[in-house]
């Protein structure tokens, strides 16, 4: 089965709700209630343009120039598109696509902006918040935090990097060593004003 969701001629199949009516483009609020999204069930593919979905749930979801709050799928592909919260096997963005938070086998994003991403394997290009992976690929871009056991980085700033074994030319704020040192550093610092205040207030 294909759900297509576009602004064409396409049509969803009818949902017993007549007030939903079918969902073609973007969703008139005379269908829904307000800040209402339509949810997204099939076993197969999605493939969704110009609308605003809460869940999808599909073996593959396409989306272009499309917004998703929670997608779970074997496969993603973004084109100019958002989405909150994301869980598939295969991820790829493109073109300005954005996502909040994105759990994943393998990602691929390429001109896009992440919050938060965890996988397996990671290619990050734009801006990304974090990185938790295996194996990650920052090129052509920024990243806030970024930590896995094989890390490669091609003309890209980091600002925090943790890696048993880097390959490539980084800028970064603060690499492993640099980390465990501000690290310590830190909970010495935290120790001694801790003895000190109950020098300073402990007594009567």
């Amino acid at each position: 089965m294909l759900i297509d969701l576009t602004g064409g001629t396409h049509r969803a199949s009818e949902p017993p709700d007549s007030r939903v009516g079918r969902v073609c483009g973007k969703i008139s609020p005379a269908m829904i209630e307000p800040e209402e999204l339509p949810e997204i069930d099939s076993s197969q593919v999605t493939n969704l343009s110009h609308a605003d979905v809460q869940t999808i749930r599909a073996e593959l979801v396409r989306m272009h120039q499309a917004d998703a709050e929670t997608i779970i799928a074997q496969e993603v592909e973004l084109q100019q598109s958002a989405a909150a919260n994301v869980k598939a096997d295969r991820f790829s963005a493109h073109h300005l696509s954005a996502v909040g938070i994105l759990n994943a086998k393998e990602a691929s994003v390429e001109n896009g902006i992440v919050g938060f991403v965890q996988a397996e394997k990671m290619s990050a290009g734009g801006y990304t918040g974090a990185v938790l992976a295996g194996s990650a690929e920052v090129q052509h871009g920024m990243a806030g935090f970024v930590a896995g056991r094989d890390v490669q980085v091609n003309e890209s700033r980091t600002g925090i990097l943790l890696a048993r074994n880097l390959y490539g030319n980084v800028t970064t704020l603060l690499d492993t060593r640099g980390a465990l040192i501000v690290g310590l550093v830190s909970g010495l610092f935290a120790g001694l004003m801790l003895m000190l205040g109950r020098m300073l207030f402990g007594r009567k």
